[in-house]
């Protein structure tokens, strides 16, 4: 007779679950096949605001590359890439020898996209003046301020408030999107998407004092239009917080 080892699971008990997220992922579209260049021009990016590029999550887009500049050296690519702070966890290619570089090295290939991409563009970080000597205590922890925007936010448009809060004092039209290192406040109408806490902190919430949006998420756990719609609170002031891994949506 067969025993069962103490640390082993009978086959009745779920050992894992699998559930859809919404991850902030930065896309590094290639326009050409120039290694040097990119070293280089990612330096000067890195230098500008280096949290921005801490261990980010990355996808690397080679489906725009010119067919007659030759196959990319990918792990040379994704060499530079690493050494810069991005973690590569997919690439997105057309080409077949693109394709194939990825398959020998195991990574994962997603087909070209066909949603509208915006430029990210880092907000450059102001570095303070050295401290004379001698040396003062520590320091406090730096404390980013407050993104306040007072102008309506567009269709389009994407306002990112890294390490911070995000403030709008106006509306936020449909196809708009809000991200937020920290908490998201929205004094308008919220008719686009709200991601608070899209580096991974879970106690951040968003305000709204109208919620008909596309979508709201936390720390990547998020609800969509149509979920949203069947809560009694929609088109009212809430705020939304997560508990476990389950969205909470309370009247303001």
């Amino acid at each position: 007779m067969q025993t069962m080892s103490p640390h082993q699971t009978p086959d009745s008990a779920n050992v894992f679950q699998l559930k859809g997220s919404m991850l902030a992922i930065t896309v590094l579209e290639l326009a050409h096949n120039d290694l040097q260049a990119l070293d280089r021009q990612l330096a000067a990016k890195v230098a500008q605001a280096p949290n921005f590029f801490s261990n980010t999550p990355l996808v690397l887009a080679l489906d725009k590359l010119p067919p007659g500049e030759g196959a990319i050296d990918l792990p040379g690519l994704m060499r530079i890439c690493r050494h810069h702070g991005l973690r590569t966890l997919a690439i997105r290619a057309s080409r077949i020898e693109d394709i194939a570089a990825a398959i020998a090295i195991d990574l994962p290939v997603l087909p070209p996209s066909g949603a509208r991409e915006r430029p990210l563009e880092p907000e450059p970080e102001v570095k303070k003046a050295e401290p004379p000597a001698p040396p003062p205590p520590p320091a406090e922890p730096e404390v980013r301020p407050t993104r306040i925007i007072t102008s309506p936010v567009r269709g389009g448009q994407q306002v990112y408030a890294q390490g911070g809060d995000l403030v709008v004092t106006a509306s936020v039209s449909p196809g708009a999107e809000l991200l937020a290192d920290g908490n998201i406040h929205v004094y308008g109408a919220m008719r686009g998407r709200a991601l608070a806490g899209i580096k991974g902190n879970t106690r951040a919430r968003i305000f709204c004092q109208q919620m008909t949006a596309e979508m709201v998420s936390i720390a990547g756990q998020y609800k969509v239009c149509e979920d949203l719609r069947r809560d009694p609170l929609w088109g009212s002031g809430v705020q939304v917080s997560l508990v476990g891994d389950v969205l909470n949506i309370t009247r303001l």
